[in-house]
């Protein structure tokens, strides 16, 4: 923890926008009093006091070992602008190295406290296993959600094949509420998966050109995935696991804990912000420095409150992931941590990158193995971003003939689009993004002349 994080290590933290501008307003010097930090223990922290509009400043400190956040402040927003203004203070070298002042240091204790406290209990064996009746219980659940989400799909296939034999003339005129019926009795098998791809049909009549392909497309992966399901006790385990997981089934993330785990120093690619049902979510993708694992850590929120998990673009974290089954393993669990996430040396600061054929291979092969996958991450290394008059698209002139992929614009703003057009200036650069379908979505830039990085959407 002797180096400080940039500001767009601080500015990735931000629950959203208006958060990330008010505190960049807020990390002026006149507000702030009594800041310092301590990096060279194992509670490394940084704290501060920042006048208010009331007579008593707020107090604030970060536990950079989280990182971990404690405002007096009544935000519910979480960091709140006051935490991320004394970050960025910190990034920008105030704050001197001192003793916590005892309002910080108790808080500090406490988290320490309750972190050696779960410790013990997971080193604990815990209570002894649930007798046979109770198991009997649970298995009986099983085989009852089992026969209810095989009956969905079967409802499912069945609806499918009349929307085929009547035609796509008349999905534009059904819209939305078409579907709506049918995700409905998808929620009620307990099939949250066919629900939600069963709801999105209703959109693909007003895509614009070309829909009648997109929504046969559609017709096709959801039979599929249907057809799947109701075979899936012949299926090998992993495309089974798969299956199950685009259906709607989930595995808990203490028993994935429990089970095989991967350590490694992880180096975090970016991260994004989105909702899911109105839920937020947050995307943070890692890659495991020994490994070359690549991995998708997901965090939820409540309405109005931001995920809670928030590792800082850039940082090495050495940690054990569980990863959740599947033919093509991505999306895990965080386990156990090692230590405060660090900067990276120089030689791992910037992700090895892949030419954007490779790029495209690489998402072929995930989707030979997951046929529902809608996008694969990689790290592309000597692309050059640039308007053109269909849209956005990266050019790769490395090969002996030039190749380009149009970027998949949903999700980030044009005013990213351009500073990552100026991050570039025309020359070659690595980005981390999804690779699909649709095009690139990119995710985080590094600059072409140093290891400094550029989270898109984000504004430094």
């Amino acid at each position: 923890m002797e180096d400080r994080w940039t500001p767009e290590h601080v500015l990735s933290l931000a629950p959203d926008a208006p958060s990330r501008k008010a505190a960049t307003k807020l990390s002026a010097p006149a507000p702030w009093s009594g800041t310092g930090c301590d990096t060279a223990s194992a509670s490394a922290a940084v704290w501060g006091e920042c006048r208010g509009s009331g007579s008593t400043p707020y107090r604030v400190v970060v536990d950079l070992t989280g990182p971990a956040y404690r405002c007096s402040c009544p935000s519910h927003k979480f960091p709140c602008k006051h935490a991320l203004a004394l970050l960025l203070r910190w990034s920008a070298g105030a704050g001197e190295p001192a003793p916590a002042p005892e309002w910080a240091a108790d808080w500090l204790r406490g988290r320490r406290d309750r972190a050696e406290q779960k410790a013990a209990r997971e080193a604990d064996p815990g209570p002894a296993a649930p007798d046979e009746a109770s198991l009997l219980a649970a298995e009986r659940r099983r085989e009852r959600r089992a026969a209810r989400v095989a009956a969905g799909a079967s409802e499912l296939e069945a609806r499918l094949a009349d929307q085929l034999r009547g035609g796509l003339a008349d999905a534009p005129s059904q819209g939305y509420a078409g579907w709506a019926d049918v995700a409905a009795r998808m929620v009620d098998a307990q099939a949250p998966g066919l629900a939600s791809r069963a709801r999105e049909l209703g959109a693909v009549p007003s895509s614009g050109p070309g829909w009648p392909s997109r929504l046969l497309e559609e017709y096709g992966l959801l039979h599929l995935l249907a057809t799947g399901y109701r075979r899936v006790d012949a299926l090998p385990e992993p495309l089974a696991a798969t299956v199950r997981a685009r259906v709607g089934f989930t595995v808990d993330a203490a028993e994935l804990l429990r089970g095989p785990r991967i350590r490694d120093r992880w180096l975090v690619l970016g991260a994004r912000d989105g909702a899911d049902e109105r839920v937020p979510i947050r995307r943070i993708w890692l890659r495991g420095s020994e490994t070359g694992q690549d991995a998708l850590l997901l965090s939820f929120g409540r309405p109005g409150l931001a995920p809670e998990l928030a590792l800082p673009t850039g940082l090495l974290l050495d940690a054990e992931l569980a990863f959740h089954p599947g033919a093509r393993p991505l999306r895990a669990v965080l386990g156990t941590r090692f230590g405060a996430p660090v900067p990276p040396p120089p030689a791992e600061a910037v992700p090895a990158g892949l030419t954007l054929d490779a790029a495209l291979d690489a998402y072929g092969q995930a989707l030979a193995d997951d046929p529902w996958l809608e996008s694969w991450p990689v790290a592309l290394h000597q692309v050059v971003p640039s308007p053109t008059a269909h849209g956005w698209e990266l050019a790769d002139h490395s090969g002996p003939l030039s190749t380009a992929i149009p970027v998949d614009r949903r999700g980030t703003p044009d005013a990213a689009l351009w500073r990552l057009a100026a991050v570039s200036g025309g020359r070659p650069i690595t980005l981390f993004g999804e690779c699909g379908h649709r095009g690139f979505a990119p995710v985080t830039a590094w600059y072409p002349d140093g290891p400094r990085i550029r989270t898109l959407g984000v504004a430094a």
